[in-house]
C-alpha cells in the first residue's frame, strides 16, 4: 500500500504505507500525529507555558535588565511584558502547520531548508536546548541537594559532591518523563501549573511585608542621566525576545497535539505573557527583599530559600522548585533536541535514543561545572555567565530561522504541504533548499561582521529582530521564483 495524506476536518493525517516505512527520512516518532492523538486543549497549552515560564532564569530576568541593560524596575517589567506579547506572533504562526498537519519542528523545516539541509537549523536549535538543559538540571540538582540537606546533616556535609549527585538524580527524572512521551509531559504540566501559580502568589504575599512596592518601582534606571530610553529599551527587548527564541521555532513539537488552531492560539495567549511578567516581577521583589530577609542581596531563589532558618519550610520549598524546574526542563529543553537529533538519522535514532543523546550532551556541556563542584577543577567560568552571555547571544541568531519558516509556510507554500513528500527523499523537496540556506546565512554573516564594525553594531544589538526580518525578506525573494515555476505542495 502506498502512503497518502487524508484530510479530516481542519486536520491532515498521514496513512503510512510500506514506501514510507522503508524511507530513510521516516520513523514512527517523527510521523504526523493522528487526529485521535490531538487532545491538548487551550488549558493544556496554557499550563504548558505556565510550567515552562515559572523557572529560575525567568525569576532573574528583571535583575538582568536593570543591571546590564540600564533600565529601571518599572521599565524592565514593561519590557518583559512587551517582549512576550511580541513573541506570540512567531509562536502562534509557527504553531499553525504543526496543528494542521501534525508534524514536528524538524519535519516542517524540510520544506524551507531541504530534506538534509533541515539538519543545520535542527542541530543549532538542539545544541542551544542542550545548553539550557544542562543549566536547568544544575538548578534542579541544587534544589535536590538542599532538600536532602534540610532533612539530613550527613547529606549537608557532602557539599559540592551532594550537588553533583543531585544533578544526576534530577537528570534521571527528566529522562523518565520525556521517554514516556507527550502524554507524560501533558500530565506533568497540567499538574504543576496551578500549584506553581499558588506558590508564586504566596511568595509575593510573603515578600509584600518585607519591601515597599512603591519604593521598589521608584528605583531610578542604572544609566547616564542624559541617556535616552529607546536604545536601552530596544536592547533589553531583543534580549527578552531571545529568551524564548528557541520555542518560537519548535512550537510545532507541541502544537501537533492541539485540538484546534483556536486551542493553540488562546492557550498561548493565556499562558505566556502574564506568567512571564508576574514571575519576573516576583524575582525583582524577592531580590529586593533578600537584604531584609537574609542580610545580603541574592538573585537566585534556590539559594535565597536555602538560607531560611527552617528545615521544614526549606524542604517543602525545594520540592516545589524541583517540580517547577522539571516542568520547565522537560518541555522547553528536552523535547526539541530529542526530535532534532532524530532528524539526522531517523532509522537509527528514535525518540528514546534522541532523549538520551540530549541528556549526554547536556552533561558534557556542564562537565566543567560538575568537576568544579567535585573539587577536581578550578575555573572562573560560572553557570550565571554562561546563561547571561553566550546562550542569550546564541539564541538571537535563531531569528532568521523563525522568519524563514513563517514566510515559507504562509507566503510561499500558502499553508499547503505534501505530507508524503516530507518523508520521501529525492521527491518534491530537495536535499538542500538553497533559498532557505542562503536566507539564513545572510543575516548570520551580517551579524558577525557587525561585531567588528561600529557603524552597523545595531544589527547585532537588535539581533533577533534584524535577523528575523532579513531572513524573511531574503527568503521571500529567493523562493518566490522557484514557487512560481512549480505547481507543488497541495496536500492530498
Amino acid at each position: 500500500m502506498s502512503s497518502k495524506s487524508v484530510k479530516k476536518g481542519e486536520f491532515y493525517e498521514l496513512e503510512v504505507g510500506n514506501d514510507l516505512r522503508q524511507s530513510s527520512a521516516y520513523n514512527d516518532d517523527l510521523s504526523p500525529t493522528k487526529v485521535s492523538e490531538r487532545t491538548w486543549s487551550k488549558l493544556n497549552i496554557a499550563a504548558l507555558w505556565v510550567g515552562m515560564a515559572i523557572c529560575v532564569p525567568t525569576y532573574t530576568l528583571g535583575g538582568v535588565l536593570t543591571a546590564y541593560f540600564g533600565l529601571s524596575v518599572m521599565e524592565a517589567l514593561f519590557t518583559i511584558l512587551i517582549a512576550n506579547i511580541i513573541l506570540l506572533v512567531p509562536l502562534t504562526l509557527n504553531a499553525y502547520p504543526g496543528t494542521k498537519f501534525g508534524i514536528p519542528f524538524p519535519v516542517l523545516l524540510r520544506s524551507s531548508f531541504g530534506m538534509l539541509g533541515s539538519n543545520i537549523p535542527c542541530v543549532i536549535r538542539g545544541l542551544v536546548a542542550c545548553g539550557w538543559f544542562g543549566i536547568q538540571t544544575m538548578f534542579g540538582g541544587l534544589a535536590i541537594h538542599l532538600f536532602f540537606s534540610a532533612i539530613s546533616d550527613g547529606w549537608a556535609s557532602l557539599g559540592g559532591v551532594g550537588e553533583v549527585i543531585g544533578f544526576f538524580i534530577f537528570w534521571t527524572l527528566n529522562m523518565l518523563v520525556v521517554i514516556r512521551g507527550a502524554e507524560s509531559i501533558k500530565w506533568l504540566e497540567t499538574l504543576s501549573a496551578p500549584l506553581l501559580l499558588i506558590v508564586s502568589f504566596g511568595l509575593m504575599f510573603w515578600a509584600g511585608g518585607k519591601v515597599s512596592f512603591g519604593e521598589l518601582l521608584a528605583i531610578p534606571a542604572n544609566r547616564p542621566e542624559d541617556a535616552g530610553f529607546l536604545g536601552y529599551f530596544l536592547g533589553g527587548l531583543t534580549a527578552m525576545v531571545g529568551f524564548w527564541a528557541t520555542l518560537s521555532l519548535n512550537i510545532p513539537d507541541f502544537s501537533r497535539y492541539a485540538k484546534s488552531q483556536k486551542d493553540q492560539m488562546i492557550g498561548q495567549i493565556i499562558g505566556l505573557p502574564l506568567t512571564m511578567f508576574f514571575f519576573a516581577s516576583l524575582g525583582v521583589v524577592l531580590t529586593a527583599a533578600s537584604t531584609t530577609l537574609v542580610g545580603e542581596t541574592i538573585s537566585d531563589p534556590i539559594s535565597l530559600i536555602g538560607k531560611i532558618d527552617s528545615p521544614v519550610w526549606v524542604a517543602v520549598a525545594m520540592v516545589l522548585i524541583i517540580i517547577a524546574t522539571l516542568s520547565t526542563n522537560t518541555a522547553a529543553n528536552v523535547v526539541s533536541p530529542t526530535n532534532d537529533f532524530q532528524n539526522i538519522a531517523p532509522k537509527y535514532i528514535n525518540h528514546t535514543r534522541g532523549a538520551l543523546l540530549t541528556g549526554l550532551v547536556g552533561i558534557l556541556l556542564m562537565s566543567w561545572e560538575l568537576l568544579k563542584k567535585m573539587g577536581w577543577l578550578e575555573s572562573d567560568v560560572s553557570v550565571e555567565s554562561m546563561y547571561s552571555n553566550w546562550l542569550l547571544g546564541y539564541s538571537s541568531l535563531l531569528g532568521p530561522i523563525a522568519g524563514i519558516m513563517i514566510v515559507d509556510y504562509f507566503l510561499i507554500k500558502r499553508q499547503h504541504l505534501d505530507l508524503v513528500a516530507l518523508y520521501t527523499p529525492n521527491s518534491l523537496y530537495p536535499a538542500f533548499n538553497i533559498a532557505g540556506l542562503t536566507a539564513f546565512a545572510v543575516p548570520v554573516v551580517i551579524t558577525l561582521i557587525s561585531l567588528g564594525v561600529p557603524a552597523i553594531s545595531w544589527f547585532y544589538s537588535y539581533g533577533w529582530f534584524t535577523g528575523a526580518f532579513t531572513g524573511a525578506i531574503v527568503y521571500f525573494f529567493l523562493a518566490t521564483p522557484v514557487n512560481a515555476s512549480e505547481s507543488e505542495t497541495q496536500a492530498t
